[in-house]
């Protein structure tokens, strides 16, 4: 018999068992083997073992829709249990119910040293810290050859019209009036100055700390910490931004130049770390020498009472341990010290680079600010 006429023949006795439906579990077993006469045994071990998959597919396809079917139940009953536990527990159960605990998600429930329930969620109990406020400020990185003083300069350069943007002119009333109204307009504009320079300043950290992890993963190596300490002062540059919300509302227009100003940084810092990261760190230490000279600026104001000293914001309170009598010139204070702890970082950092040495090869000051 050939190996065709033997296909044709198994096929004719064993289509309808194989392809029709199953009368009895014992349907979905794995059928034996039947012996071919003749030669072909080769293009009938073939035909033999094609069967057999057939069988198993149709059994498993059968499983399958059984197990689909119990799913399909077992989630209708879940659904119908939390209906009922729904109108059991009330409207303080559904506002409390933030995950599915089908996959285990759930909120996990914190408090604050003083035993107080934690109401932030964009960051830890454990990630709050108290400022090193003895740190130098009056410290500056000399520029000596060519490429720090272009990286000074720009900086520079772009000072100009953030101050004309956000310039203060001193005026004079006759009343009381216009004097409130004036100092207003004086603490509006420095919070939003502080908004806009901590839109811009939460941005290299995250640029230079994804550009290293990218490298880390592509040449299989460590990067000494650099990452986390990258990654970790985009997100103190950004509590930042959010508690200056908080003293000054930005309107419209200044929500379209912030756009606008990220939008262009972003690029240029992303090409600029591409081409020369001695030079992007380099120039985020002098930005960070015009923020510190900008803090200094903004408490001189509030010492010489230009600015009312108003308490300082919840958020700030918890995430750098300020006294709960804590007022604006406190925040400022410590901010200003973040700002000087990462000029310090970014400096270093240039530093390794300048030395000819790559950053993986120095260790990074984890945890400095």
């Amino acid at each position: 018999m050939s190996t065709r006429a033997a296909g044709s023949f198994l096929l004719r006795h064993l289509g309808p068992r194989v392809f029709g439906p199953a009368s009895s579990p014992a349907a979905a077993a794995p059928r034996p083997l039947l012996p071919l006469a003749g030669g072909g045994e080769r293009g009938g071990a073939a035909v033999a073992v094609w069967v057999r998959l057939l069988s198993t597919s149709a059994a498993e396809a059968k499983e399958e829709a059984a197990a689909s079917k119990g799913n399909a139940g077992s989630t209708a009953a879940a659904k119908a249990e939390a209906a009922v536990a729904a109108k059991e527990g009330g409207g303080k159960e559904e506002k409390a119910q933030v995950a599915s605990s089908y996959w285990g998600i759930a909120p996990s429930k914190l408090v604050s040293k003083e035993g107080a329930e934690w109401r932030w969620s964009c960051f830890r109990p454990w990630e709050t810290y108290k400022a090193d406020t003895s740190i130098d400020l009056t410290r500056h990185h000399q520029p000596k050859v060519l490429l720090d003083k272009i990286a000074y300069w720009m900086v520079k350069s772009l000072r100009v019209p953030t101050d004309i943007f956000f310039q203060v002119i001193s005026r004079t009333g006759k009343t009381r009036v216009l004097i409130n109204i004036w100092r207003v307009n004086l603490q509006r504009r420095y919070g939003c100055r502080a908004m806009m320079l901590e839109t811009v300043a939460a941005v290299p950290g995250m640029v230079g700390g994804m550009l290293l992890h990218l490298r880390s993963l592509r040449r299989f190596e460590h990067s000494g910490g650099w990452i986390r300490v990258l990654m970790e002062e985009a997100e103190n540059e950004r509590m930042h931004l959010m508690t200056f919300m908080e003293v000054a509302k930005p309107k419209w227009y200044e929500r379209a130049l912030v756009l606008a100003v990220q939008g262009v940084f972003f690029n240029a810092y992303f090409i600029g770390y591409l081409i020369s990261p001695k030079f992007a760190h380099r120039v985020v230490g002098y930005l960070e020498e015009e923020a510190i000279h900008s803090y200094t600026e903004f408490l001189k104001d509030l010492d010489a009472g230009k600015l009312e000293n108003v308490p300082a914001p919840a958020i700030a309170i918890d995430y750098w341990q300020l006294p709960a009598d804590a007022t604006l010139k406190d925040v400022v204070v410590v901010v200003r010290a973040d700002e000087a702890h990462h000029r310090d970082v970014n400096h270093f950092a240039s530093d390794i680079h300048f030395q000819g040495m790559e950053l993986k090869e120095a260790p990074a000051p984890l945890g400095y600010h």
